[in-house]
């Protein structure tokens, strides 16, 4: 049980590979996120009306 619960991960020789995808593409979430409006606009070339 112990094992279990200190075992993160870092024993993976491939560790590099699954964490910089995996940073990379939270990233490009939190982009999209942040410029959603200028997307949309872009995309459908009418400007987003403004929430009030």
């Amino acid at each position: 049980m112990v094992e279990t619960l200190l075992h993160a991960g870092q024993g993976h020789v491939n560790l590099l590979w699954i964490l910089v995808p995996s940073y990379l593409t939270f990233m490009l979430g939190i982009g999209v996120g942040v410029y959603s409006d200028r997307l949309r606009e872009l995309v459908t070339g009418r400007e987003a009306e403004a929430a009030e």
